[in-house]
Formats: structure tokens, C-alpha cells, sequence
């Protein structure tokens, strides 16, 4: 994934200075364990497995699926996608209808230079094991060009895919067809604004009527209106690096943010309307501007001040020293 120097410094020294917020009941975070898991770039709450999360690394780490247990961090079942070539950027994951799982190598570092991207949907295994299964794989272009992206959702009841665009001025949520066709192209359309985002993953609640889409600094939570969304709520995330993932629990009441990294953590926070949390933006370290600067404009402007404060500090005790 491309970012940055100054992104990566606001999010390593916003982590560094806040305050984490506290996870929904003061339980349900975990950190993930396994040593292959660097760059955890989506997460996906399975159906058939309570408390299982599916995710996997971007880049070219391979065509890979991992299990992990939500109440230990343990990697329970390594999946081998077959059928997919050599995945290029992956960022997000995603269940629809029928326990399917649908991946997206969706990412662009060379900024939106690449003509076509990639969707791979395959059934979620029964049981959590070790293994490869043969995935579809789906050619997917934009019908105003190419563009980097990093969110993937389906919906839950008619299994639509749709994609939001990532862009520091904000993006677009993007509808694909009605049904994907793994013979040619399938043309992705813009529908709705996703404003005052760097949008870095997406989540739809499991009814379908909620949609929440992050960035690295925060997230907006959207009445989801058959796809012509509405912004309902601004919402905070807990703060653990970079934030990369967020998915909503199984049963709807929580949403589980997650950063790269090794040994890289998952914390919960309430879902909007869960009744969790007295104010819009009380649910998290970091909260959404109404105003004209953008959500992550503001939080990337305090976190970079923050560090050349530091840095200055730092110079000063460096003096103080010499003789």
C-alpha cells in the first residue's frame, strides 16, 4: 500500500499519544499472533464460525486466507486460494449470501495506473482447516477510470459487491452488477459521495441497512437506502497504528477495527444504534469534522504538529546536554 511519510508519522505518533479507547465492555479485543500476518489489510466476521475473523496481508504476500480465533489471536485455518493467478494488492474481505467469501485485490500503488483490478469469491469451508480451495475469480474495471481502492462489501441479502475508492479529498462508493460475471469485465458505477474520508476499508451490518466506512484517523457511519446512502453518524476508532480494517461482529453489536503490523491488534467498539454509547462520537479516540475541513484532515494536521513538537523538544534536551 502506498502512503505518505507524513500519514505514517501522524498515525505512529497519534498512537503514540492518545489515549486508547476503551473496547465495548472492556472485552472482545485480541491481537493477532501469527508471525505471516504483517500487514492485516481487511477483516471479515464469519457466519458459520462464531468468533472467527478472516483477513489476510496486501501486497504480494500471496493467495491466502487466514482463520483467527477471536478469543485467543491464534490462527486456526490457512486458506490457499487456487484458480487466481498471483494476486497483486489485496486489501479487503467480505461474506455475502450463502457463506460465500469474496476477496478483493482491489489495491493500486501506482495510484490508479491499473486498467483492471481483481474480486475472488469462494465458499467459506465448513471446517477450519488447513487447505486450498478453487476460487472465481472476477475482472472488474470502473466505468471513470482506473483508481486505487481498498474497501469491499457485499450486501447480505441480494449479494451485491460494491467498492468505495480510496482518495484524500474523499471517494465514491462504487455498485457493480447485479450479478458478476467471471467471463469479461464487470463495470463498477458510481453512485454516492463518500466525503472527508481516506477510506481504507468498509463494513455492511448483517440486515443490510447500515453501512460504516473507515480511514486511518476515523469513520462514518451511513443509513445504507438501497445504496444511495445517507451519512447518519460520525464515529470514533480506537487508536492501534495504522488503521487498515473494520468489520461488524456476526451478531450486528459491535464493530472490530484492526491495524497492520505484527502482532497487530483488534479492538471492539459499539455498532451505531446498539445503544452502547450516549453521543455520535463518544465511541472512539478520534471523532468526524462537521465542518469544512475533512475528517482525516484535521486529526493528520494535530498528529504531524504533535510530532514536529517532539521533534523540537527533543533537539532542545539534545542541547541542554552538550557541555
Amino acid at each position: 500500500m502506498r502512503r505518505s511519510f507524513a500519514l505514517v508519522a501522524a498515525a505512529l505518533v497519534t498512537g503514540a499519544l492518545a489515549v486508547p479507547a476503551s473496547a465495548a465492555d472492556g472485552d472482545g479485543k485480541f491481537t493477532i499472533k501469527d508471525p505471516r500476518i504483517t500487514e492485516s489489510s481487511g477483516l471479515a466476521a464469519s457466519r458459520q464460525h462464531p468468533g472467527v475473523y478472516w483477513t489476510h496481508n496486501d501486497s504480494d504476500d500471496g493467495a491466502y486466507l487466514y482463520a483467527v480465533d477471536g478469543s485467543t489471536g491464534e490462527t486456526v485455518a490457512t486458506i490457499t486460494m487456487s484458480g487466481v493467478g498471483s494476486p497483486r494488492d489485496v486489501e479487503a474481505v467480505s461474506i455475502g449470501p450463502d457463506d460465500q467469501l469474496y476477496v478483493g485485490d482491489i489495491g493500486d500503488n501506482l495510484g490508479g495506473s491499473w486498467p483492471y483490478v481483481w474480486i475472488y469469491r469462494l465458499p467459506e469451508p465448513k471446517e477450519l482447516k488447513d487447505r486450498t480451495i478453487r476460487a472465481t475469480q472476477y475482472v472488474v474495471k470502473y466505468s471513470d477510470g482506473p483508481r486505487d481502492a481498498e474497501s469491499l462489501v457485499v450486501h447480505p441479502k441480494t449479494g451485491r459487491v460494491y467498492l468505495v475508492d480510496k482518495n484524500e479529498k474523499g471517494g465514491h462508493l462504487y455498485e457493480g452488477p447485479a450479478r458478476l460475471s467471471a467471463s469479461g469485465s464487470n463495470t463498477f458505477r458510481p453512485v454516492a459521495a463518500v466525503p472527508d474520508l481516506e477510506a481504507t476499508d468498509a463494513t455492511l451490518s448483517p440486515d443490510g441497512e447500515h453501512l460504516v466506512v473507515r480511514s486511518y484517523f476515523g469513520s462514518i457511519a451511513y443509513d445504507w437506502n438501497g445504496g444511495r446512502i445517507k451519512r447518519a453518524e460520525r464515529l470514533g476508532v480506537p487508536f492501534l497504528g495504522q488503521g487498515e480494517s473494520v468489520t461488524y461482529t456476526a451478531d450486528g453489536t459491535k464493530l472490530m477495527y484492526g491495524a497492520e503490523g505484527a502482532d497487530s491488534p483488534v479492538e471492539p467498539q459499539d455498532a451505531p444504534g446498539s445503544g452502547g454509547s450516549d453521543s455520535p462520537s463518544g465511541r472512539g479516540g478520534s471523532a468526524a469534522s462537521d465542518g469544512g475541513e475533512g475528517l482525516d484532515g484535521k486529526l493528520r494536521t494535530g498528529a504531524i504538529a504533535a510530532g514536529a513538537a517532539l521533534v523540537v523538544l527533543f533537539a532542545l534536551r539534545k542541547l541542554r546536554r552538550r557541555p
